[in-house]
C-alpha cells in the first residue's frame, strides 16, 4: 500500500517538456537568484548558492538536457531537492534551476508508464516514467540517475571546496 505523497509529483517546466519530481525530494522553491561560478565545472553545473550557511550546488536542467542554458527570468526557479544516494551514499541537496514551476500533481500509479527505450529527447535512465496527462506526458525524473558518478563526485568536491572557503573568510 503506498502512502498518498508517494504520488504527488512537482511539475515544472524545461524547453518545451513538462518534468516532475516526486514531492518527497523536495526541499523548497526559490526565486532565482545570483549562482556563484566554481571554475572547471561542466557547463551545466553553473556554481553554487549559500542557503543558510549550507553550500548547495546548482544545476541548469535544460544545459544538462537540451545543451541550451536558460537565461533567467522572472519565472526561473531553483527547486531545492534532496537526492537521495550520492558518492559517498549520504544524501545531497542540489539546486535545479528550471523556467517556471507549474503544480503539484496526484498521479497515480496506473497513469505512469515506463520509460520509451527510443524517441525521447533526452537519455531514459534519467527518467522513472512517464505520466500521461490530456496535454502530453510529465517527463518524471529519476534523481539517482540524474548525474553520473563522475559528475555527483565532481559537485560533492565543489560543495566541500566552497564550505572551506565560506568558512575561512567569512562575510
Amino acid at each position: 500500500m503506498s502512502n498518498f505523497e508517494d504520488n504527488q509529483y512537482l511539475t515544472f517546466k524545461i524547453g518545451d517538456e513538462t518534468f516532475g519530481i516526486g514531492l518527497l525530494n523536495v526541499k523548497e522553491i526559490l526565486e532565482y537568484t545570483h549562482v556563484t561560478t566554481v571554475p572547471m565545472m561542466p557547463s551545466f553545473i553553473p556554481g553554487v548558492i549559500n542557503l543558510r550557511g549550507n553550500v548547495v550546488p546548482v544545476l541548469d536542467v535544460s544545459d544538462k538536457f537540451f545543451r541550451k542554458k536558460h537565461s533567467p527570468d522572472k519565472r526561473t526557479c531553483i527547486v531545492i531537492v534532496e537526492v537521495p544516494e550520492s558518492v559517498n551514499g549520504a544524501r545531497m541537496d542540489i539546486g535545479l534551476i528550471v523556467e517556471s514551476v507549474y503544480e503539484v500533481l496526484s498521479i497515480p500509479s496506473s497513469e505512469i508508464e515506463p520509460p520509451p527505450t527510443f524517441g525521447s529527447r533526452i537519455r531514459v535512465d534519467f527518467l522513472s516514467g512517464m505520466a500521461r496527462q490530456a496535454s502530453g506526458f510529465i517527463l518524471l525524473l529519476n534523481l539517482v540517475r540524474l548525474l553520473t558518478v563522475e559528475e555527483l563526485t565532481a559537485l560533492e568536491e565543489t560543495r566541500e571546496e566552497a564550505s572551506h572557503l565560506t568558512a575561512s573568510n567569512p562575510a
